[in-house]
């Protein structure tokens, strides 16, 4: 029999959401010792002591066995939420599981009808991004990711082969429970399960790998693993506990920043060493403030490519950089998007130095293809300033600012794909560092070229500049110019004249040029609204649909000192008809 000790199956809120499947039978025992149950709190006491999930096994040969199970299942529980959130997690699992454990061996010492009463235990603890584990026995912890099955718990069985059924941890066996605690990330689409030994004891793992992977519901997994287990001849007791992650919390700043804060600068690896399990095989780039090193993870199976980013060391120690890094990070995790390179998530306890680690991807960046290809054509480069704007529109969907749209941080894949490239620069809605709120002009991230003419008077970084930027990309990548000029760092330019797209490319289209012209434009509300409006305008031009009549610019725009000499022109002359007329 098996207790729920909460009855909803979905948390009510998307920030963390879980499906949850619960099946156990006696199986050909004539009672079930195995004991199960799950709660999963309302918020906001989900996001501070997180859902928990326990499955126990009732010691067989022993009085008391399924009462142990009960016992141990529900005093876990009910301990572990009397308890004050602060403790954390750890410290609060330990509290409860220790309290339950002393009562239940305290009752198998002098109970002569529950003499010996014991139970195995495995507790999961899901709080925020990650999977606390409690484990005391023979039960176990599995969790599938991206179709591969890793076992999460080490059994508490001697290890002789006549001898393997035998417990030497388990719940009331000591006065003391000696628990093995372990902390797991967690990933959307992760599947957790929780076992008895009559379920794993039965079913080899590559066939519940094959039916954790087929994706049924929780609960029609959890009787399918049940039904597996009494055909191939369990003998025992079989229970499922089965946990679906749906999402999990975006993780804020404050997350990240303890996340970063215990990792130290090391000096940067040399070609043939090892970090952490990856393996270095070169250099991909190296630039100022960081160098990326293409590695193999020899800890994952066919040791998939994967790209670490080192902080050079003399910008490791900056405050500013650090933040840079941090920001990197979190969104890398944070938006899901084709466009935006994602930065992986280690396990618990494997990084120890200060570093980033991202999938490896074939290509080359969009400045280096502009010096291979010059001149682009016109379908080529609309082609790729359509993908531009996808890209950037999924940052700006998230109120994300990339603020160093430019070339060099744009990625082309082999395949055709598109990535934005260095987001250590961007603005994160409710995230501004000291260093910005100083409001100076080094403050302001960018390249001078490629910034907005009001980010030199201290605008921060918004959807408009970010348009200017990309504006000034496609002028670029079109023409190897700039419509202003190029911009030193350290200045405030004039932005008093600029070049149009005609002036370097006659062979492209009138709308071509008037849309390049409107979206560098020193006037943001002449910009489009956002990138998705410039994608709009980019197909129908390409469709014949778009306005080919040159925009009307005024001379004093087009040329300045043209129209001063005119205007002086023009008073002198009506200075001098006024003196006609006196005479």
């Amino acid at each position: 029999m098996n207790a729920p000790a909460g009855s909803a199956s979905k948390t009510p809120r998307a920030e963390l959401e879980l499906a949850v499947g619960l099946a156990s039978a006696a199986g050909r025992r004539p009672d079930n010792q195995d004991f199960a149950a799950y709660h999963i709190p309302d918020e906001p006491a989900l996001s501070h002591v997180g859902a928990a999930f326990v499955v126990a096994d009732g010691v067989g040969g022993h009085k008391g066995g399924r009462v142990a199970a009960e016992l141990g299942v529900r005093g876990f529980l009910e301990g572990y939420y009397a308890l004050p959130d602060t403790l954390g997690v750890e410290p609060l699992a330990a509290r409860a599981l220790g309290a339950i454990n002393r009562w239940i061996h305290a009752q198998g010492q002098c109970d002569t009808h529950l003499t010996g009463m014991a139970s195995t235990l495995s507790a999961v603890i899901i709080r925020g991004r990650l999977l606390h584990s409690v484990h005391l026995g023979d039960t176990r912890i599995y969790r599938l990711r991206a179709g591969r099955l890793a076992c999460l718990t080490q059994d508490h069985t001697l290890k002789h082969p006549d001898q393997q059924h035998v417990l030497y941890r388990a719940l009331g066996i000591e006065a003391e429970a000696r628990a093995d605690h372990a902390v797991h990330s967690l990933q959307p689409s992760d599947r957790i399960l929780i076992c008895s030994d009559g379920l794993y004891g039965a079913v080899r793992e590559p066939v519940i790998q094959r039916i954790l992977a087929e994706n049924l519901a929780a609960e029609h997994t959890a009787e399918r693993l049940l039904a597996a287990a009494l055909e191939s001849g369990s003998q025992d007791n079989i229970t499922a506990l089965i946990v679906d992650i749906l999402d999990v919390p975006r993780a804020n700043q404050g997350d990240f920043e303890r996340e970063i804060a215990p990792y130290a600068q090391i000096a940067l690896p040399k070609i043939g060493s090892t970090i952490d399990g990856f393996y270095v095989l070169r250099v991909i780039s190296n630039g100022q403030y960081s160098r990326l090193y293409l590695a193999e993870d020899r800890m994952q199976p066919n040791h998939p490519a994967r790209v670490l980013k080192f902080p050079q060391p003399r910008a490791a120690s900056d405050a500013e950089y650090r933040q840079a890094f941090v920001r990197e990070a979190m969104i890398g995790q944070q938006v899901n998007s084709p466009w935006i390179v994602p930065t992986l998530s280690l396990s618990p306890g494997r990084q120890t130095a200060l570093y980033s680690v991202m999938p490896y991807f074939e290509g080359r960046t969009l400045a280096q293809f502009i010096a291979a290809h010059h001149p682009i054509d016109r379908n080529t480069g609309i082609g790729l300033a359509l993908k531009l704007c996808k890209a950037v529109y999924a940052l700006h969907r998230q109120r994300i600012i990339h603020r160093d749209i430019k070339p060099e941080n744009i990625f082309l894949l082999h395949d055709g794909g598109l990535k934005l490239l260095d987001l250590g620069a961007a603005h994160l809605p409710g995230w501004e560092t000291p260093f910005e709120q100083a409001g100076t002009l080094e403050s302001i991230p960018g390249t001078p070229s490629f910034m907005a003419p009001e980010q030199f008077q201290h605008e921060r970084g918004n959807i408009a500049s970010d348009i200017y930027s990309l504006g000034v990309t496609l002028f670029f990548m079109f023409t190897r110019h700039y419509p202003y000029g190029e911009i030193e760092p350290f200045t405030t330019p004039r932005f008093a004249k600029r070049k149009r797209l005609n002036h370097y490319r006659a062979d492209l289209p009138v709308w071509l040029d008037r849309l390049c012209h409107q979206c560098v434009s020193d006037n943001p509300a002449e910009r489009p609204q956002d990138s998705m409006e410039l994608a709009f305008e980019l197909e129908q031009g390409q469709a014949g649909n778009a306005n080919t009549k040159p925009a009307f610019t005024p001379l004093l725009a087009r040329n300045p000192l043209l129209f001063w000499q005119v205007v002086s022109g023009l008073l002198w002359v009506a200075w001098l008809a006024t003196l006609i007329i006196k005479w």
